[in-house]
């Protein structure tokens, strides 16, 4: 009941937002949903004790049924696990936290019942996805947390800016979508049931099984894995499918943070751990989740390091660190994977929110290069925005230190050729996450003042209701790697774990992480300091040096600054063609050929009434004349014929 509780309360709070918002008005509003949301979190703090340290047994709880159709039968039903209830924790912890944040930064909207109504039906959705007994609930949960980030991101519609963006990640990720469906199509095909206890009991049998296509044979667990990973990329913004996430940033802070640091961009790795048993047996896949991983990690860094919007460094730096967690995913240490996932929760959760807090503090100013001086007057944010820099950037004691390191050590011990490509772009991402996050601090909170007298005469610090928030996630960024790194990867895992997370008998990556060289095990680190250095001497010793190096490396600058063109690349290929096509039908298609048709036809029948309408003038003369004219020409017929 624990969980059903903590899903469906947020469910309850955003219904009643929404529904009764405009009568009970904004506070009551803010109230209801938070104390869902508290609830919920109880729920889930409650449940993930139950079931990691009083070992209780995993369970399925069914409420309902859900699809019957001839035999294929679906319940609504909640999987109770370890893995569920890590997520369900951390989503509901880190949910309510931004709720109560909320309060204060959205004090001066407009309609704050429609927000808190949206943030809880986001918070339902993505408890759904991660308690799912089934493909399909998932994929439910999944489409949800699409929907719900649609409108989040798209809030304030007012804004042309805040609509595209919008629409922007709602197109992307149904992409990937596409993919997803098709593959738990071909997972109901190849199992016969989309239950994951049915697919997990069967992996084995079908683990030579091939597919038939074109002419050639494709292992079939290859294919599904690919098909499940397509769909990951798009809802965690892996390279190709990223391009939604930076422009997410158009949407109010808190969703930034819930959204894209917290929950909804984790969705594709959790996906890839729930189905560790399938992806284990898949060896292809994850080869293809390594590389596009690493990828990712190492081309979201190199971004984030000229950015100058504080949110969107913050967003490429998302984007990079879930490349590291795929790369953990790759290599068969899913364990890792979901340890920095909840580590990265916290310590991007607080990041966004603080870099909200400063935004809140400089009048809405979101660029960097308009900051600078202000660590005196807001020092409650400053000291955070340290601590989820530390964290991120892998500095022990903090959590990021643990996870991440954790995920280079397991790429290095997979002994494969796309482990070690995974292992060289992780440490090279490392380097950088260090450089630009020491960057933002310095940029933001260093240096002369660079906004304009009105703006540094109102800096002041936030209230206490979006402070307190923070500081409990600064806690979690301090202390999550020292309490969970020996539950969740350490020797014991198995008894952690249980069944929520199975692999292959021949998968030893966990155990040959802990043989690393202590001399390899070092070098995250040590980059990490080295680019804390560089950050340090290029923006404080020799703050003139950036922009010397911009003009020397202009074209450099200009392809970081602009995301390697990405965005112009997909305009050239597709979003301009396919106006254009659209445009050739609308004109030619729809206009000329299917409405001109009717539209003729339609005007040969007005012009002809037109017309016969001037024979009806009223004169008995002309009518005779008419007659006899008629008369006429019916004897001449005759006779002709005659």
């Amino acid at each position: 009941m624990l969980t059903a509780v903590a899903v469906f309360a947020p469910l309850a709070g955003s219904l009643t937002a929404l529904l009764l918002g405009r009568q009970i008005g904004d506070r009551a509003s803010q109230a209801v949903t938070i104390l869902c949301m508290l609830l919920a979190s109880a729920c889930g703090v409650i449940g993930f004790v139950d079931h990691v340290y009083l070992d209780v047994p995993k369970d399925t709880v069914v409420l309902a049924t859900w699809v019957q159709s001839g035999t294929f039968h679906v319940n609504w039903a909640l999987r109770q696990d370890s893995l569920s209830a890590v997520m369900v924790a951390m989503v509901t912890v880190v949910a309510t936290l931004i709720h109560i944040y909320s309060v204060g930064y959205m004090s001066h909207d407009k309609t704050i019942w429609r927000f808190f109504s949206y943030l809880s039906l986001f918070s339902f959705a993505m408890l759904t996805l991660v308690t799912a007994d089934n493909l399909l609930q998932l994929f439910f949960g999944w489409e949800g947390v699409g929907l719900a980030s649609y409108l989040l991101i798209g809030y304030w519609y007012d804004r042309p800016s805040a609509c595209a963006a919008a629409i922007k990640a709602f197109v992307v990720n149904r992409v990937g979508d596409l993919f997803f469906a098709i593959g738990i199509a071909l997972i109901f095909v190849t199992f016969g049931s989309i239950s994951f206890d049915a697919i997990f009991s069967s992996v084995v049998t079908h683990a030579h099984d091939t597919y038939h296509l074109l002419g050639y044979q494709f292992p079939v667990l290859d294919v599904a894995g690919v098909l499940l990973f397509l769909g990951a990329m798009g809802k965690s913004a892996q390279i190709g499918l990223h391009v939604w996430l930076p422009d997410a940033m158009e949407g109010p802070t808190p969703v930034s943070a819930l959204i894209h640091a917290a929950t909804m961009v984790t969705a594709g790795v959790f996906l890839m751990a729930r189905m560790s048993p399938l992806m284990d047996y898949a060896p292809s896949a994850l080869a293809m989740v390594t590389i596009i991983g690493g990828t990712t990690a190492l081309f979201a860094a190199t971004i984030g390091c000229a950015q100058n919007d504080i949110k969107r460094v913050i967003a490429y730096s998302t984007c990079s660190q879930l490349g590291y967690m795929f790369v953990a995913a790759g290599v068969g240490a899913y364990q890792a994977s979901i340890f920095h996932l909840l580590t990265h929760a916290f310590f991007k959760a607080l990041l966004f929110m603080g870099a909200g807090s400063v935004i809140h503090a400089m009048s809405d100013e979101q660029d960097m290069r308009k900051m600078g001086g202000i660590w005196r007057a807001i020092p409650v944010t400053y000291a955070v925005m340290w601590v989820g820099s530390l964290a991120l950037a892998g500095v022990p004691p903090f959590a990021g230190y643990f996870s991440k390191d954790a995920i280079l050590e397991a790429a290095w011990a997979a002994h494969t050729t796309v482990g070690m490509y995974g292992y060289i772009c992780g440490l090279a991402a490392a380097f950088l996450t260090a450089f630009y996050s020491w960057r933002l601090l310095i940029m933001t909170f260093h240096g002369k003042p660079r906004a304009d007298h009105h703006v540094m005469e109102h800096v002041h610090e936030s209230p206490a209701v979006m402070l307190w928030p923070l500081l409990i996630l600064s806690a979690g960024a301090i202390l999550l790697g020292w309490i969970f790194r020996e539950q969740l990867i350490g020797p014991d895992w198995h008894a952690f774990w249980g069944s929520a997370i199975t692999i292959a008998p021949t998968n030893h990556v966990l155990v040959d992480m802990e043989k690393m060289p202590f001399a390899l095990s070092l070098a995250p680190t040590v980059l990490g300091a080295c680019g804390i250095a560089l950050a340090y001497y290029m923006y404080m010793a020799k703050p003139e040096l950036p922009s010397l190096l911009a003009s020397r490396f202009r074209f450099v600058y200009e392809l970081l600054l602009n995301k390697w063109y990405v965005d112009e690349l997909y305009e050239r290929i597709f979003v301009s063609p396919f106006k254009s096509l659209a445009a050739f039908l609308w004109q030619t298609g729809d206009v000329t050929i299917i409405d001109g048709i009717p539209n003729g036809l339609a005007s040969i029948t007005e012009v002809g009434s037109e017309r016969a309408i001037r024979l009806q003038s009223g004169s008995l003369a002309v009518y005779a004349f008419t007659m006899v004219i008629g008369v006429v020409a019916l004897v001449t017929i005759y006779l002709i014929i005659r």
